[in-house]
């Protein structure tokens, strides 16, 4: 996906989130899915491996972190059975099997996905009826965030505008900083150590 097809997508997301979430929310759902899809893409080409050293090692070592990383050839390594995938695969569990997938990540990427506090929204989508339509967007095949370019697959130009308050400056955002930056540092640096 271009830059471009990136912001359409996410204003897509956008528009279908509206009515239960103010302009000024929707960081609230769009950040932590961007960052969940672009590590679930990242993840992809080593996941079976990944679960296959975990299912060897399991019981045998009191720590697999090591290896788990080593597999998956990154800092951080997920060993949930699902990915989003499988998450639509089983619609009526769709928020229990999403919370099961997040904790599946290594201890240092649920570190920083805990700073979402990604679970309040999960629940207010899934009372909604949103939640599986937006796992089920941000799952599509097409979106393919692995290979977002050095802009972010967010960039100042999709969550960025999406994320501002209306009337003024984005006080309520994490030490001032713009929702388009926090994706774009997250979302692009998955290389990074944890």
């Amino acid at each position: 996906m271009n830059h471009s097809q990136i912001v359409s997508f996410i204003w897509g997301v956008a528009d279908l989130i509206r009515d239960t979430f103010k302009r000024g929310k929707y960081q609230d759902v769009i950040l932590p899915l961007t960052v969940l899809r672009r590590l679930d893409c990242v993840l992809a080409p080593t996941r079976r491996k990944v679960l296959a050293v975990q299912a060897r090692f399991k019981g045998r070592l009191d720590n697999l972190d090591p290896q788990l990383r080593r597999a998956s050839g990154f800092a951080f390594y997920n060993t949930s059975r699902y990915d989003f995938g499988k998450l639509l695969a089983d619609a009526p569990h769709v928020a229990q099997n999403l919370r099961n997938y997040i904790a599946g990540f290594s201890p240092n990427m649920r570190e920083v996905l805990e700073r979402f506090d990604f679970d309040n929204t999960i629940s207010k989508l899934d009372e909604a009826g949103l939640l599986f339509q937006v796992v089920q967007r941000f799952g599509d095949p097409r979106v393919d965030l692995a290979t977002a370019g050095p802009e972010g697959a967010c960039g100042e130009g999709a969550v960025g505008r999406s994320g501002h308050r209306a009337d003024g400056p984005d006080e309520a955002l994490p030490a001032g900083r713009r929702p388009g930056e926090i994706a774009a540092g997250a979302v692009t640096s998955c290389d990074i150590e944890l």
